[in-house]
Formats: C-alpha cells, sequence, structure tokens
C-alpha cells in the first residue's frame, strides 16, 4: 500500500499547475429544470427516490408498507409512540426501548430527522433529536419522521444550521457500497430501506 501511496504522491507532484476548485454559488440548487423551482418537498422528494429511497405522506402508508413487508417488529422512539407506533396496524408492535443485545430483532425504527436536504434528497441525523442511533441504523428499514419545515434547499444551508452537535449524519438513500468488484450492493452496511416520512 505504501509503494501505492507513494506513486500518487509522486505523480501529484510532477503536475505544476492544478486545477482550481469550481465555482460554488450557495444559492444555486443541483437539481435543474423543473426541480430547481420545485417546492423544498416536492425538490428533497424527487431528489430522494433518484438515490432508492421512499418517501411517504402519512402514518397509514408506513403501517401498510410494514406489514405487507412483513416488518412486524421494531423500535419506535418514545416521542413518536403515540402519534406514531400505536397507529401501526395490530399484527405490527414496537418497543420504545432499544435494547442492544437484541438488535436483530428490530425489523424497523422509526426515529425523529433534524431535518432534511432538497438538493441532494439526503436526510439529517444527529444525537439532539434521534432518540437512539442504533434505532435509526440497524433495522432493515429506517422510517424518518422528517417536518416539511425543516428541509433546507442546499447543502451550504443545512452547514449553517448544523450547530454544534458533534454527531451529526447525512443519510442518503439506503445504506450502499461497491467496494466488492464495483457491484452496487444496498444494505450492507445499515437500512436496506430507507423511508422519509414527510409531516
Amino acid at each position: 500500500m505504501r509503494t501505492v501511496m507513494d506513486n500518487v504522491r509522486a505523480a501529484l507532484a510532477a503536475r505544476k499547475d492544478k486545477a482550481p476548485y469550481p465555482p460554488w454559488e450557495d444559492s444555486e440548487v443541483v437539481a435543474t429544470g423543473k426541480l430547481a423551482q420545485a417546492s423544498l418537498v416536492d425538490c428533497f422528494s424527487a431528489n430522494m427516490r433518484a438515490v432508492n429511497g421512499v418517501v411517504m405522506r402519512s402514518v397509514d402508508e408506513v403501517a401498510r408498507y410494514l406489514e405487507e413487508g412483513r416488518h412486524l417488529h421494531g423500535y419506535c422512539a418514545p416521542e413518536l409512540a403515540q402519534a406514531i407506533g400505536e397507529k401501526l396496524l395490530p399484527s405490527t408492535t414496537f418497543s420504545s426501548r432499544f435494547d442492544e443485545a437484541r438488535y436483530d430483532d428490530y425489523k424497523f425504527g422509526i426515529t425523529r430527522a433534524t431535518g432534511a436536504i432538497a438538493e441532494s434528497g439526503s436526510i439529517i441525523l444527529n444525537d439532539r433529536d434521534t432518540s437512539c442511533r442504533l434505532g435509526a441504523l440497524t433495522p432493515w428499514v429506517h422510517v424518518a419522521v422528517i417536518e416539511s419545515g425543516s428541509i433546507h434547499r442546499t447543502l451550504g444551508e443545512a452547514i449553517a444550521a448544523l450547530g454544534d452537535d458533534p454527531n451529526t449524519i447525512w443519510v442518503t438513500g439506503p445504506s450502499k457500497t461497491a467496494d466488492v468488484e464495483g457491484i452496487l450492493i444496498e444494505g450492507v452496511h445499515g437500512p436496506g430501506v430507507q423511508i422519509a416520512l414527510i409531516v
């Protein structure tokens, strides 16, 4: 590995004129055409779907999805238990306390998101608003509950709004990797299904 990195450094050192960084206007949105003019919810939804995420607008949609997929037991953040957990179908059970020793028992996790980024379709999770990080990252299905007013248009706006929480995660679609043979596989290091429930 050292030889490879030495070769890379030597090749870069030989270049005298390096390309400048491209100009960046934070007010510009990566999405173009109709999406650039769309509402934040519509822009986020389109970009979330583009990265294989799922967008839902009601608890009923979530309840039907969980039952149809046989994701019948999971974690629901305590602050969402009454508004969402108790409205799931009778076949679906949940716990508001995540037992780390039994992480495989949770087929879904429902947690609050801090916000979202419209231009990339990303969900923002942090320790202040996400009651249990394992409840968001270990189940096969993660439902992030996002308030429509917390969607930022650009990456720059989201960075400016980060605050001082030291643990922030940006989730862009289901977990994925292409490390093996360049083949894209989803659900390897985290949820295989990422749902954004916009309220």
